[in-house]
C-alpha cells in the first residue's frame, strides 16, 4: 500500500509541477498528519515547488481548506485522504485519496449474493478510497449484469473530466443518449429511460456519513452495503422513514421558532456565501430574526452559551450537513428543512436535499419564494404548530429588504439602570429578561481590598487542609 501511495504521490507531482511553480498547500486529515513531513519534502524535491502543511482544519477535514491556503499565498491545494468532493470556489484543487485495501473478488461474490437476478437494475456507489478497484469489479460483473451501472468521480474545481479515472470510450458511448446523474462529485448515466429510483443501489465503503448521506438523499432506493475491512456486506436496514420524520419534527420546530442561528459551517465550499444571503431573506420574510455565527467545529458547550436562539440552520458540505441533533440544547437543522418551513411554496414530497447548491437559482430544486398577500385573511395566515397545538402567525414580511442597523446616535435606548440596549432586538429582550444576566463590575461601589494569598493545591485536597479535609491551623 505504501509503494501504491509513492506512485499515486509522483504522477500528481510531476502533473503538477509542469502547472504552478508558487507555494502549494497540502493538506492532510489529522489521521494522515504523520505523513506530512515525509510528502511534503519528496514534493519540493520531486517539483521543485514550496510547500505548506494544513492541518486540524477548522471545519471538516473532508472539505477543503481555502481560506488557511490563502492565508500562505498558496497557489493552489493537494487534499490527502477522503473528500466529499464539494467544488472549491477560489483555488485549484487536486485531490490524492489513497488506495484503501479491498478484495474485490470477495466484493464481486458479495454482490452476487445480494442480487440473485442478473437482470436487476443496480448503481454501484462507493467511497472514494476505493476508486482504484472500481475498475476491476465492473470486468467481474458486467458481463453477468447487463443493467449494472457504475458511477465515476468528476472534478468541478478544475472542469477537466475525472479526478481519479479518466472516462474510457466505452463509457461516453454508453452515456449518449442516456440520462446522466451528477451528484456528491459523481456522476452515473441511466438506462432505458429509467429513473433513479428504478434502481437499487450497492455502496462500497464503511459505514459513516458518506453512506447517510447518499441513503437520505435517495430515500426511495433499496441499499445494499459493502465493508472491505470485513469483507462482508449486508441490506442496509436502517429505518429512512424514521429518520426522515426525525427530520420533519425538526421542521416544525423551526416553524415555532421566533429567533434563527446561521452557522457557517465551511469557507470552502463555492456559493456558501450566496445560500448563507438567501437564507437571511428567506429568514426575514417569514417574519423571524436571524443571526449569524461563524465558530469553527460545533460542539455543545458552543451552542448552548446563546439561549435566546431557538433553532440553528447549518451551512456545510452535504456530508456535515445532517447532525444529530439528540445531544444539542436546541436543533440543528439544513437549509433545506428551513425552507420547507419558511417557504410554502416549497412543499414536502419526502425528497431530501443535503447539497445547499441545489437551492440557489438555476440549481435543480430552486423554488421562488412567494410574494405577500394583502389580500389574504386571518385564516389563510395562521396555522395551528404540531408540537405545541398553538396558533401561530404565517404572515410573510412585505419588506423585502433586511433590516439596517441605525447610526449609534440614534440607536440607543436606556432600559433601566443596569442595561442599555442598541437597537432593540430579539436578543437584548430575551437578555433584559433573565435574571442573571453576568457579572456586574459595579464600578466605584465594590471596595478595595489588598491581594491576599489564595489557597495551594486542588479543590479535593488544598495543601493547607490535612488528610481528613479539615483546614490546618496556620
Amino acid at each position: 500500500m505504501k509503494h501504491q501511495r509513492e506512485a499515486d504521490r509522483k504522477v500528481y507531482n510531476i502533473h503538477w509541477r509542469a502547472i504552478f511553480v508558487g507555494g502549494v498547500a497540502l493538506q492532510f486529515p489529522d489521521e494522515l498528519l504523520v505523513d506530512s513531513i515525509a510528502v511534503s519534502a519528496a514534493v519540493e524535491q520531486e517539483a521543485n515547488v514550496k510547500t505548506y502543511v494544513l492541518g486540524d482544519t477548522s471545519y471538516g477535514s473532508c472539505c477543503v481548506d481555502e481560506v488557511t491556503a490563502e492565508h500562505v499565498g498558496a497557489e493552489c491545494i493537494v487534499h490527502y485522504g477522503r473528500s466529499c468532493l464539494s467544488p472549491a470556489a477560489r483555488l485549484p484543487v487536486m485531490y490524492v485519496f489513497g488506495r484503501s485495501p479491498i478484495d474485490v473478488q470477495r466484493c464481486a461474490t458479495a454482490f452476487r449474493e445480494l442480487f440473485p437476478d442478473s437482470e436487476s437494475h443496480v448503481v454501484v456507489l462507493h467511497d472514494v478510497t476505493y476508486s482504484h478497484a472500481i475498475d476491476d469489479l465492473r470486468c467481474l460483473l458486467s458481463d453477468s449484469y447487463p443493467h449494472i451501472v457504475f458511477s465515476a468521480l468528476k472534478d468541478h474545481t478544475l472542469g477537466q473530466g475525472e479526478v481519479h479515472r479518466p472516462l474510457t470510450g466505452g463509457d461516453k458511448a454508453d452515456c449518449m443518449g442516456d440520462t446522466v446523474i451528477h451528484k456528491f462529485g459523481r456522476h452515473f448515466c441511466l438506462k432505458d429511460g429509467k429513473t433513479v429510483e428504478n434502481y437499487s443501489m450497492f455502496y462500497i465503503g464503511h459505514e459513516g456519513l458518506t453512506l447517510t448521506n447518499f441513503m437520505m438523499t435517495w430515500n426511495r432506493c433499496a441499499f445494499s452495503s459493502f465493508d472491505p475491512g470485513t469483507s462482508t456486506a449486508r441490506a442496509e436496514s436502517v429505518s429512512i422513514n424514521k429518520a426522515l420524520m426525525k427530520r420533519y419534527y425538526a421542521i416544525e420546530q423551526v416553524k415555532d421558532a421566533s429567533v434563527v442561528g446561521i452557522l457557517v459551517g465551511t469557507l470552502g465550499v463555492a456559493s456558501y456565501l450566496t445560500i448563507i444571503e438567501q437564507l437571511k431573506e428567506c429568514i426575514h420574510k417569514a417574519g423571524k430574526k436571524s443571526y449569524l455565527f461563524a465558530m469553527g467545529k460545533l460542539n455543545v458547550p458552543k451552542l448552548a452559551n446563546f439561549l435566546e436562539i431557538d433553532v440553528y440552520v447549518l451551512v456545510a458540505c452535504p456530508e456535515n450537513s445532517l447532525l444529530d441533533c439528540s445531544e444539542f440544547h436546541r436543533p440543528v437543522v439544513t437549509p433545506f428543512e428551513m425552507e420547507v418551513a419558511c417557504n410554502k411554496h416549497r412543499e414536502w414530497s419526502g425528497e431530501y436535499i443535503t447539497d445547499f447548491r441545489d437551492l440557489l437559482p438555476g440549481g435543480s430544486s430552486h423554488v421562488h419564494f412567494p410574494k405577500p398577500d394583502a389580500s389574504a385573511t386571518e385564516e389563510d395566515v395562521t396555522d395551528v404548530s404540531l408540537i405545541t397545538g398553538a396558533l401561530r402567525s404565517s404572515r410573510l414580511n412585505s419588506s423585502s429588504e433586511l433590516p439596517k442597523v441605525s447610526s449609534p446616535s440614534s440607536s440607543l435606548v436606556v432600559r433601566n439602570q443596569t442595561l442599555t440596549v442598541a437597537n432593540t432586538n430579539t436578543a437584548a429582550s430575551f437578555l433584559a429578561g433573565r435574571s442573571w444576566q453576568g457579572l456586574e463590575p459595579k464600578l466605584g461601589e465594590t471596595p478595595v481590598v489588598k491581594a491576599m494569598e489564595g489557597r495551594r493545591g486542588i479543590a479535593i485536597a488544598y495543601e493547607e487542609e490535612g488528610a481528613d479535609g479539615r483546614e490546618r491551623p496556620s
